[in-house]
This record gives C-alpha cells, sequence and structure tokens, in this order.
C-alpha cells in the first residue's frame, strides 16, 4: 500500500495499535527507493521524503525493542528514533549504492542514545565516549545477573577500554537508579558520538527486516510452487511436509491412492524438485 494513501501514524497513542499500522506500509523495492530519494534530492518532493520515512517506521520499532531494558516509554524511544529516522532521509545518497535502512539504523540509534542519556535515573553518568561504550554495552555483556566477579570485571574492562573500577561503579549505578541524571558536557562531539558504539548484538534492525522480507518471499514462493502441483502431487507434499500433525508415511499415501509406495517415493521427489526450481525463480524475479 502506498504511503500517500495512509496517514503517518502516531506513536504517542495506543503503542499495539500504532505497530499495527506502521506494519501496513510496504517495503520499498531498491528501484522505488532510489526513484524516491532522488526526488527528494533533486527537486525537494516532499511526498517522495514521506514514502521514504513511513515505509522505514518499523525499522524505528524493531531498534526500540532494543532499549527496552532502561525502564523508559517504548512509545518516546520510537518517536526519538523517528526523529533520527527523518534526519537520515534528508541526508541519505542513493548514488552510494547503500539501502536507506542500513544508512537510517545510525540516525536512530543516535536519537535513541541521547534520549536515554538524558533521561535516566543515575548521576554524572557516561561523560566519555569510552563511559557512553560502557553504558549501552555493559547490561548485554554481563553472563548473568548476579554481580560480576573480579575476573569478569576485568574481561569486561579490557574489551572496552575503561578500567576496573569504572566497571565496577558503572554496575553499581546501573542497579541503583536512585538520583537524577547531570549529563556530562563536552565541546568535542567526536569523543561522545552514539554512532561510534551499539547497544547490543541482538535483534540487528537491518537483520531482523531482512529475516521478515526473506520469510515472506519463502511464503510466497512455497504457495507459488504448491500452486504447480497437480493435486495428487500436493497432496503428497502437504501431507509429507508441510502439516503440523504427524506427517503422513509412504505407505499410508500409498493406501490412500491405490499405488506403491515406491510410486509414492518417486512423485514426492519429481513435485520437491518441481517446487525447487519454481522458489528458485521467485527469488530471482526479487
Amino acid at each position: 500500500m502506498s504511503a500517500l494513501a495512509l496517514p503517518i501514524p502516531s506513536a504517542g497513542g495506543n503503542l499495539d495499535t500504532y505497530i499495527q499500522s506502521v506494519s501496513r506500509f510496504a517495503f520499498l523495492t531498491q528501484e522505488q527507493e532510489t526513484g524516491y530519494a532522488r526526488r527528494y534530492r533533486d527537486h525537494g518532493d516532499l511526498d517522495a521524503a514521506r514514502e521514504l520515512v513511513v515505509s522505514h517506521l518499523r525499522v524505528v520499532v524493531a531498534v526500540a525493542r532494543g532499549y527496552m531494558g532502561y525502564g523508559l516509554p517504548q512509545s518516546d524511544l520510537i518517536q526519538e528514533g523517528n526523529i533520527g529516522l527523518m534526519k537520515a532521509v534528508k541526508r541519505f545518497d542513493p548514488e552510494r549504492g547503500v539501502r536507506l535502512v542500513s544508512f537510517a539504523v545510525h540516525w536512530i540509534r543516535a536519537e535513541m542514545h541521547e534520549y536515554i542519556l538524558r533521561n535516566w535515573r543515575i548521576v554524572k553518568i557516561a561523560t566519555t565516549k569510552a563511559q557512553r561504550k560502557l553504558f549501552f554495552n555493559l547490561r548485554s555483556m554481563k553472563p548473568g545477573l548476579n554481580t560480576l566477579g573480579s575476573e569478569e570485571v576485568k574481561s569486561i574492562a579490557k574489551q572496552l577500554g575503561v578500567k576496573d573500577e569504572e566497571v565496577v561503579e558503572m554496575e553499581t549505578r546501573l542497579g541503583g537508579q536512585d538520583v537524577a541524571l547531570e549529563p556530562g558536557g563536552t565541546d568535542d562531539e567526536e569523543s561522545y558520538s552514539p554512532i561510534a558504539y551499539l547497544a547490543s548484538d541482538e535483534a540487528e534492525p537491518v537483520a531482523v527486516i531482512e529475516q521478515e522480507e526473506n520469510a515472506r518471499l519463502r511464503g510466497e514462493g512455497l504457495q507459488q510452487a504448491l500452486g504447480s502441483l497437480d493435486p495428487r502431487s500436493r497432496r503428497i507434499i502437504e501431507a509429507r511436509w508441510l502439516t503440523e500433525k504427524d506427517p503422513a508415511t509412504l505407505h499410508d499415501l500409498a493406501d490412500e491412492f491405490g499405488v506403491s509406495a515406491e510410486r509414492i517415493r518417486q512423485i514426492e521427489n519429481k513435485a520437491l524438485g518441481r517446487m525447487k526450481v519454481s522458489m528458485a525463480d521467485l527469488g530471482a524475479a526479487n
């Protein structure tokens, strides 16, 4: 569905409704994305920019899920991430051969990181680049919920380039949350840019989007491949491979169709071969 046909949803209302709304916007093909980006860059076409933004709103939702452990409203994180997405669209260069999703993730994270650091209830936390990296990675690097041991502290400190005592202090602050945040200031933006580090390696948004798209294509390919089979072949494949219950045996299907089990095996192999070719053709077309 075209983004121009639908209003842009707001994350400020019901979150479940918002997530359902943004999932209705279709992914753009690379050709569509490049075309819209050129229209916006060359002619200031705001409708084209809108298409780029709304087709990537689900990416912001995927990124926001990675920050749910900080106790901040997910809707607020999404709103901040949407700002980052719009900044990314404004700066996106379609001639570099990079998809917008890969470019935008850094801007989305940057806005979320700054929001978290402005609002987390910790005293004088993350005043340097190394400390900010520690802040956003310590939670995922801890092997469990228990307090870190001395060897674990040394290992994390070495990996993140900070002192052992900074790891211990940060762990204490992350577990406390009892006083207001006092964000550190510096004139050197390069020293603390959130773009330079990641919050977690889990649920990488680009990978999540790729997995969703691949799953969609596999589902479409499977239905197309099944549709190319004759009724008997399709029945055999569904009974043998696509049932949620116990799959049928060759002998079960031999009795059903009044042929030998060997004949069922031959039909099955031939059908699987045809489906493989059909799905490969669909993948090449996309």
